[in-house]
């Protein structure tokens, strides 16, 4: 209350515990923020590989999961032992295709990739006849000589003692180059074949630990998040986790009724090769548009040694098969999960393969309806305030 006639006393304004802040003090906050920022996406970008691995295990975590809580549908017992007779199924399936099917698979693909080789050389010489030349078609030129061996040892023995020293002061580097060219493909085999198997390792054991407790994880991300906002966060992770979950089991469905199809129109046919032929175009589904294309021309250089009949054959199979994918399968199974123009897939699957390469290309449909997910709640319904679903 004021005495009339006298100046009101300003009121001090609470500075907070800390006090009064600096007037820089904002400005190098932002300075620290868009530092790590750009730390985090450098961190990000050189570690995108294993990114994308650990984005793949947490894929397989959520199809364990779904299939967790079907058979929990049918089988009412504790998470963990439907999970056990989850993972001893589709283990003994994988074995069981393995052991009786691999003698077969492996026949069939040498002799695809023969007759593959083979057809790609007729084409590259009908090609060359129309004076038309095809560098990816070209053989390899042989440099291997009868006398190589022989000249090889020649120069060597005329290289004396200088020649000796010059080889025991090599490098490790040119050691190991030479180690690896004495060993020669089989070197490559080798380590393409521990690679391969040290990122199915690590996809089997986050998947599998994801969906041991599924909860726990959603829960610790979120715990990351302000207290305010922790139950959208929530919801936006769940939301997540029932998009891949729908889109993997459509996509599962696509690729089986598609490898059935292919095989069955293939054998009928008599085309060799057809298992093989249907595995991979069944595999190759998982990766819209790019795949099946790459699929579709190796099932027609595989025909071509079969006829002009055969290849027609081939081709009147692979079009209504993906005409079948396109016009009847992805349209019912794949419309609740992920309905994106396909210029929006191909475009997006582009961009993913060239900043990530193959696994860019390879994931580009579950990160695509990651980010649509991200999009519609984040964007459309809490920042437009529209329903995402119109």
């Amino acid at each position: 209350m004021s005495i009339p006639g006298t100046k009101p006393v300003p009121q001090a304004v609470p500075q907070g515990p800390a006090g009064p802040q600096p007037k820089g003090w904002s400005l190098a906050a932002s300075g620290i923020a868009i530092v790590a920022f750009t730390a985090f996406l450098a961190l990000a970008w050189s570690a995108v590989s294993t990114l994308l691995l650990v984005f793949a295990g947490i894929l397989l975590g959520v199809f364990l999961d779904g299939l967790t809580q079907l058979l929990g549908k049918v089988m009412p017992a504790g998470r963990g032992l439907r999970l056990s007779l989850v993972s001893l199924a589709l283990a003994g399936f994988s074995l069981s295709v393995i052991a009786f099917g691999g003698a077969t698979v492996m026949q069939q693909g040498r002799d695809l990739g023969q007759t593959v080789a083979s057809q790609a050389n007729t084409v590259r010489d009908r090609l060359k006849d129309y004076g038309i030349d095809v560098p990816g078609l070209t053989a390899p030129a042989k440099t291997d000589s009868p006398n190589k061996d022989a000249s090889d040892a020649k120069q060597q023995k005329s290289g004396g003692l200088a020649g000796l020293a010059s080889n025991a002061m090599e490098s490790p580097g040119s050691i190991l180059s030479d180690a690896g060219s004495v060993l020669g493909p089989a070197a490559s085999v080798v380590i393409a074949l521990f690679s391969a198997l040290g990122n199915v390792l690590v996809i089997v054991f986050l998947g599998l630990s994801c969906a041991a407790d599924p909860g726990s994880y959603r829960d610790g991300a979120v715990r990351f998040v302000p207290p305010r906002h922790r139950a959208r966060a929530r919801a936006l992770l769940d939301g997540m986790g029932e998009t891949l979950r729908h889109w993997l089991f459509g996509q599962l469905i696509t690729m089986a009724v598609i490898f059935l199809c292919t095989w069955a129109g293939l054998s009928i046919l008599g085309i060799g090769g057809a298992l093989i032929l249907g595995i991979q175009a069944g595999l190759l589904a998982f990766i819209p548009t790019i795949g099946p294309l790459i699929a579709g021309l190796v099932i027609v250089l595989a025909a071509l040694a079969s006829g002009l009949t055969a290849v027609l054959g081939a081709m009147g199979v692979y079009l209504a098969v993906q005409t079948l994918e396109s016009y009847g399968l992805t349209p019912y199974i794949q419309k609740r999960a992920l309905d994106i123009p396909p210029a929006t897939i191909f475009a997006g699957q582009l961009v993913l393969g060239v900043l990530f390469g193959l696994w860019g290309i390879a994931l580009a449909l579950p990160l695509l309806a990651v980010i649509k997910v991200l999009l519609a709640q984040l964007y459309i319904e809490d920042t437009l305030q529209e329903d995402a679903r119109a």
